[in-house]
């Protein structure tokens, strides 16, 4: 496994992160028990994983985790959550209106209190408002910054991150607005990057590196990319509405050109591209497979694609500031 350092936090983490959302849900999806998801922690933990992420919001998975963990001696892991602040937050994080803010400020010290009991800890090591939107930043930040704050002093969380709402927000303004206005309180973001969702390169990841603001990288191989249908038919609408020309691809299995020498799979040249940039600390990567777990372990070994690929890769895609 290889580590990277977490931005300003100087935490040394490990480019694979362990995450407990998306489709599986630490396995939720699939009624996995907790002896099984037990299990899973346990081999992350083997692989030389030592960041989980997780969040208030994704059902059971932070009491589960918290469960998976008992007994680990807690300088061997970092745990990262979330707190959503808006009433629209759904697991799958739909566009939509604004939901509206919530008024207390003691929600959010509510939130964190429940959080540390659920994953059986003194301390969270990073504590992130989840999804921000543009429209909502100021006033949250105004809000809920100083609470955030004083829960630091207070020694229940260690770092403050944000998390985008990149359904909604796919060129990552709220974070553009973060890094520009109030690089000093974020210690750490997270987006989504990948090879269909490269926007983050031209003004988000350079002014991390600026700030040394830390990188978390969520959702790279979700959705799209690992559906062979899904993906024919987004690469065939960006192709109908000339984001990509006609030529650049091949019409069927389109990016199989990836796969050589220990480019096993798109799977595997998803997770590398994603890895690749200097600015991101980690991967997640969120399964409720030990075999899937493994192999994308497996795929950042060597996190670098050979040149003309990603070379070629950010020629077709670089420019496409899209959900997929």
């Amino acid at each position: 496994m290889l580590y990277r350092t977490l931005g300003r936090t100087g935490l040394k983490v490990s480019l694979v992160g362990f995450g407990t959302g998306g489709p599986s849900s630490f396995g939720q999806s699939a009624e996995l028990v907790q002896s099984q998801q037990t299990e899973l922690v346990r081999r992350a933990l083997d692989l030389g994983i030592n960041f989980f992420d997780t969040s208030s919001e994704y059902g059971d998975s932070e009491n589960i985790l918290g469960k998976a963990l008992k007994g680990i001696p807690r300088d061997k892991y970092y745990l990262s959550t979330k707190w959503a602040h808006a009433s629209d937050w759904s697991p799958k994080g739909a566009g939509g209106k604004d939901g509206a803010i919530e008024e207390d400020p003691q929600a959010l010290v509510r939130s964190t209190e429940k959080s540390l009991r659920r994953l059986k800890t003194d301390t969270i090591d990073v504590m992130q408002f989840h999804g921000l939107r543009p429209q909502q930043y100021t006033e949250v930040v105004e809000r809920f910054g100083p609470v955030m704050q004083t829960l630091q002093s207070q020694g229940k969380i260690r770092f403050i991150g944000m998390t985008v709402r990149y359904i909604a927000d796919p060129s990552f303004e709220a974070a553009k607005i973060a890094l520009e206005t109030d690089p000093s309180l974020w210690d750490t973001i997270m987006i989504k990057y990948g090879i269909l969702n490269q926007s983050a390169k031209k003004e988000i990841l350079p002014l991390a590196i600026k700030h040394d603001v830390g990188v978390i990288n969520m959702a790279a191989v979700r959705y799209k990319l690992p559906n062979p249908t899904m993906l024919q038919e987004q690469l065939s609408d960006w192709k109908d509405r000339k984001l990509i020309p006609e030529n650049s691809l091949p019409t069927h299995n389109s990016l199989d050109w990836l796969i050589q020498g220990d480019v096993t799979s798109v799977i595997d040249a998803g997770y590398k591209f994603a890895a690749e940039h200097p600015a991101i600390s980690t991967v997640l990567t969120g399964t409720a497979n030990n075999k899937h777990l493994e192999q994308n372990v497996a795929a950042l070994e060597d996190p670098s694609l050979p040149v003309p690929h990603k070379q070629r890769l950010e020629d077709i895609f670089g420019s496409i500031a899209e959900y997929a």
